[in-house]
């Protein structure tokens, strides 16, 4: 049966500012939202400045009002990021005059750049009674502008139990809650704190209702600490239903710090249908030494190139050769008299191989191939290779069990081939 939201104004109040000094406060991550920018930024897992000096966080400031005015990105793990859940730049400024909340966005170098969701200025605007009741976006002329998911504004009015979202675009037309996600007027449920926790699906009567794949509204929890656990999708008789990506649930796992480890899917009896580690530079598992097999694997390979040229060898040639070769050797361009990078393609080496020493006048009877293994790092390697014509430089990379040579610079040993 369908839920009508009954039209009863209901006043919400302003966003509440949580500090631990009077005008800085350092948190390790924000917390998370992919429902809507009314949520107001905050952040979790608070940390004292000394601890600060040595892990991912961010910088909030506040003015003399307790308000945010600014949010410093030092957060540098690489967990993937929701648009609607991270400030994606350096420094976020924020300024309130005449009921409007201005955001602007800065590099490290202090230049004006685009936000995750690729636009330049956000202007919100508060109605008499302090409700966040529209959201603006602008380029950097000024001019409005629709962000990465072709939404220029979005309107809020309040109602009994929800916040009623609409979005436009610049023709003004109504535009879903995301490109990938079919919600188009939609009832946010704030939880005590004035945040959101979960987003409903309506119809023009405001009425819950389900949309093409049958999810009439998605629902978040969150726990002590701020991080968010569960997410979670209903139809419009409010039983937890398959989502366009064929799950039910999701359940997040954290570390002690915030940092999240673990995502698991299930579906609406609660079988997991799938799970898979989250990484991030919080932690970080080093690749142990190399093994025998791959030094022998990687000089077996590095020195097959020079065999493949000595020996007339194309088939070894293709072998040993990653088809994203870059070899690279000193030209010199007599049109513009500058020396350059000369670079020689993986087919013409293929070629090369077929008759390039044809004549067996390009290496000494008994050629004189000297490698120098120089650092392998779990599925990388470089290589010196010293023959009695070149000096080389190579890059091994191992892919599908199998080390190729990838990049390859080189030069002739006699240096009195290149000019002074």
């Amino acid at each position: 049966m369908n839920i009508i939201l009954p039209f009863l104004l209901l006043i919400f109040a302003a966003p509440l500012y949580s500090q631990t000094s009077p005008n800085t406060d350092y948190y390790r991550h924000l917390r998370y939202n992919h429902i809507s920018p009314y949520a107001t930024i905050s952040g979790i897992h608070p940390i004292d400045p000394s601890t600060a000096k040595s892990t991912s966080h961010y910088v909030f400031s506040y003015n003399g009002s307790g308000k945010l005015v600014e949010v410093i990105n030092n957060h540098y793990h690489t967990e993937k990021k929701h648009p609607l859940a991270s400030i994606g730049v350096y420094k976020l400024v924020i300024d309130y005059q005449g009921g409007k909340e201005t955001r602007l966005f800065y590099d490290i170098k202090g230049n004006r750049i685009s936000n995750d969701r690729a636009v330049y200025k956000e202007v919100y605007t508060y109605d008499k009674n302090k409700f966040k009741s529209k959201l603006e976006f602008f380029d950097l002329n000024d001019l409005p502008m629709e962000s990465n998911w072709a939404i220029a504004s979005y309107e809020w009015t309040p109602q009994k139990d929800f916040v009623i979202e609409r979005r436009f675009n610049l023709k003004k037309e109504m535009v879903n809650v995301s490109p990938y996600f079919e919600f188009g007027i939609t009832g946010i449920q704030l939880d005590e704190k004035g945040l959101p926790k979960a987003h409903y699906n309506l119809n023009e009567q405001l009425a819950v209702t389900n949309n093409s794949v049958g999810v009439a509204a998605y629902r978040d929890v969150f726990d002590a600490k701020g991080n968010h656990i569960t997410y979670s999708y209903y139809n419009a008789q409010d039983s937890l239903t398959l989502n366009q990506w064929k799950f039910a649930v999701g359940q997040k796992s954290y570390d002690e710090w915030g940092n999240n480890i673990l995502l698991e899917q299930f579906d609406t009896q609660g079988k997991l249908i799938r799970s898979r580690p989250v990484y991030s530079n919080a932690k970080i598992e080093t690749s142990p030494a190399a093994t025998a097999q791959d030094s022998a694997e990687i000089k077996k390979q590095s020195l097959g190139y020079l065999k493949a040229l000595q020996q007339l060898d194309p088939v070894l040639m293709n072998e040993v050769m990653n088809d994203s070769l870059n070899k690279v050797t000193i030209g010199y361009n007599r049109a513009i008299k500058k020396e350059i990078a000369r670079a020689t393609a993986r087919d013409q080496m293929i070629a090369f191989a077929k008759d390039w020493n044809k004549s067996n006048t390009k290496f000494p009877p008994v050629p004189n191939n000297q490698l120098t293994i120089l650092g392998i790092y779990d599925r990388i390697a470089s290589v010196q290779l010293v023959s009695d014509n070149w000096v080389e430089y190579l890059h091994l990379i191992k892919l599908n069990e199998k080390w190729e040579i990838v990049n390859l610079i080189w030069q002739h040993k006699d240096i009195n081939r290149y000019p002074k």
